[in-house]
Parts: structure tokens; sequence; C-alpha cells
């Protein structure tokens, strides 16, 4: 069966298993618990606009799980049919930025693809960060100034908690020769980022911002 699964839905998915975890946990009453793992259930089937039913037996086991051990084994089971990011190389990556010049790339190959929505480095040396992201169904790439905050706060993309720093990009506004600033605030390190991303509505919402 062919991979049906981004990586934000399994994101989504395994926060969903911690959610069985803790009621399992904590509450005794079992009919809260069947009514928790209905809900369960229900958002789960409800990532995806259609789903076969091979691809639904793939899912379902997400309401037997009760502990850690069942979650690790159940999530080891998904991992296959995650869609990866698509394949790129240090050729085709400084391509996407033709006007950087001696563009230092992330190893690539220590990336497993099937954990990332959105490809992101950092070059501190120059206080940039760079970005390849799918926008109108090709992978364009993106660089903008980059300086840490001192402070933690929300980040534009995964919508949640951590290090963060801003983020200040250019873009061309309509009249020649003149260009618009637009910042926003995001994670530091974008692996973790991507590992927190449980909708990628958040990211291509900063995409297109930062395109326009």
């Amino acid at each position: 069966m062919e991979p049906f699964i981004r990586n934000d839905q399994y994101n989504f998915i395994t926060y969903q298993t911690q959610v069985l975890i803790n009621g399992y946990a904590t509450v005794n009453d079992l009919g809260v618990l069947q009514a928790m793992k209905g809900l369960v259930q229900d958002k789960v089937t409800n990532l995806f606009e259609v789903l076969s039913p091979t691809q639904r037996t793939v899912l379902e086991p997400i309401v037997d799980i009760r502990d850690s051990e069942h979650a690790e084994d159940f999530l080891v089971g998904l991992k296959p049919y995650v869609i990866p990011f698509p394949t790129v190389s240090d050729h085709s990556v400084k391509k996407l930025f033709p006007k950087v010049k001696k563009l230092k790339t992330p190893a690539l190959d220590e990336i497993d693809l099937r954990d990332i929505s959105y490809l992101g480095w950092n070059d501190y040396g120059q206080e940039r960060k760079y970005i390849v992201a799918e926008y109108e169904g090709k992978l364009k790439g993106f660089k903008a100034t980059f300086k840490n905050s001192s402070k933690k706060g929300i980040c534009t993309i995964c919508n949640t908690f951590g290090s963060i720093g801003f983020y200040m990009s250019e873009s061309k506004a309509s009249a020649q020769g003149t260009f618009i600033k637009k910042g926003n605030y995001i994670c530091q390190d974008s692996g973790e980022c991507n590992e927190k991303l449980r909708s990628k509505e958040k990211l291509d919402d900063f995409i297109h911002r930062i395109n326009h």
C-alpha cells in the first residue's frame, strides 16, 4: 500500500496516542474511557478526506492503545505509510538559491524525509535561515535574516511554545525597485519545529505570506 499519511498528520496521531496514555493513567470510569477512545478515533479519521478500507485498517488499532509500549508499536507500524518530503540533493538545494554564493547546506543524508514537512537550516555566521518547502506544487527556496530571541514564544509555523527567533524576509512590491519586509517568530531549530507541527495549514499560511 502506498504511503498516505503526511508528517504533520503523523505528529497529530502521535499526540492523540499520548491523550490515550494519559487517559488510562488517570481515569477509572469505563464510560469516560470509551468516549475518549471514540473521540480520538474520530479526530484521527477526520484528518483524511477519503480513506480506503485498507487505510482504515492501518489506523484502527489506535483505540487499543493503553500505554507507551502499545503506542510505540502502533507508531512504528505507521511509519512506512508516511509520505516522505520530496528527495533533494546538495545540488538541487543550491539551485533553489542561485544568488547565494557558497551556500552551506544541511547534512541531507542524515535527515529522514518522512520526519519533515519542510526543510530548514540556519547559517549562524551570516545570521540567516533557509527554508525549502512546497509552494503551488513545486519546491521553492526561501531565505531571510534570522536572529535568535532570548525569550521563548509561539512559533508561527508549528504554533507551539518554544525557543524562537525572528525571521525577517523581503519580497518585491508591485512598484519597481521597492521591497516589503515581513517578520515572523519561528522555531530556532527547524527539526524540532517539524516534530511539533500538527497542522500543515499553519506552514502553508506562513509560506504564502512570505512569498507575497
